[in-house]
């Protein structure tokens, strides 16, 4: 009989440690805008305008945006969160600007280490990456 209230206890704390390590899990997978130090903080809409073209500079400093690849589960997020819509209408939108001449789409990085080395030596860079993968001493300039 004396062992229950252990066991109650063992078990209750066990269960409060579990969860309590979802939501680090979860920010891990949170999205976090990234660029060089030239780069001042950005919003939600100036980030919109950024990759759709609108906005090429912020603050006197021309920006030079990228992409996570196509069909990464990161993308996705991106589009959602920061573009409310899929990848497939934000393709066809450049399609169409880049027909009749208004810039080029924002370049597609492969991998997460190509966004940290683009951003870390490509002055005016943006680009974005899982919480999860950031790095000391990277410039974090939004958190969508």
């Amino acid at each position: 009989m004396h062992f229950l209230p252990r066991l109650a206890f063992a078990l209750a704390l066990s269960l409060q440690l579990s969860l309590g390590a979802l939501p680090a899990q979860a920010a891990d997978d949170d999205l976090v805008v990234i660029a060089h130090p030239s780069v001042p903080r950005l919003d939600l809409q100036t980030l919109q305008r950024l990759y759709t073209g609108r906005v090429v500079e912020v603050g006197g400093v021309d920006l030079v945006v990228a992409n996570a690849a196509p069909g990464s589960s990161l993308r996705q997020r991106f589009m959602t969160q920061v573009m409310q819509q899929d990848d497939e209408r934000y393709r066809a939108y450049w399609t169409v600007r880049r027909h009749v001449g208004k810039g080029t789409p924002p370049r597609d990085l492969r991998s997460t280490a190509e966004a940290l080395e683009f951003v870390q030596s490509t002055p005016g860079a943006v680009a974005y990456v899982s919480a999860g993968e950031l790095k000391p001493g990277l410039h974090v300039v939004a958190r969508p």
